[in-house]
């Protein structure tokens, strides 16, 4: 039961719920997930960590990046269950919708030449 209640505790908090949609369209750095959900970045790497904890997401480094992707659910039978969930949940959201919206002009390079 412990699993179960990790994975639920981290799903929580609407922005690790937002984290995660977002991730279902695309790899995203953390300087890309700051500019779309407007917290800082200290707040941002801490969501990320405790995903990452209950096998909700990985992250491979490239250079001087690190993106952070959904995780395949292998680790973890209940975030598995719960990631496939959430891929039909929440996307008549209007601000969910709102922050997929502007997904496509967020560009890290863009970003980080501020």
């Amino acid at each position: 039961m412990r699993d179960f209640i990790k994975v639920m505790k981290a799903l929580s908090d609407p922005n690790r719920v937002r984290i995660i949609k977002l991730l279902q369209n695309r790899v995203l750095c953390v300087c890309e997930i700051q500019e779309l959900l407007g917290i800082a970045q200290s707040t941002v790497s801490k969501h990320l960590k405790l995903l990452e904890e209950v096998r909700l997401i990985d992250f491979s480094k490239d250079g001087l990046w690190v993106n952070y992707r959904l995780s395949d659910g292998s680790d973890n039978p209940y975030a598995a269950a719960l990631l496939e969930n959430l891929r039909g949940w929440l996307d008549d959201d209007p601000e969910l919708e709102r922050f997929m919206a502007r997904l496509p002009q967020v560009d890290r390079e863009a970003i980080c030449r501020r």
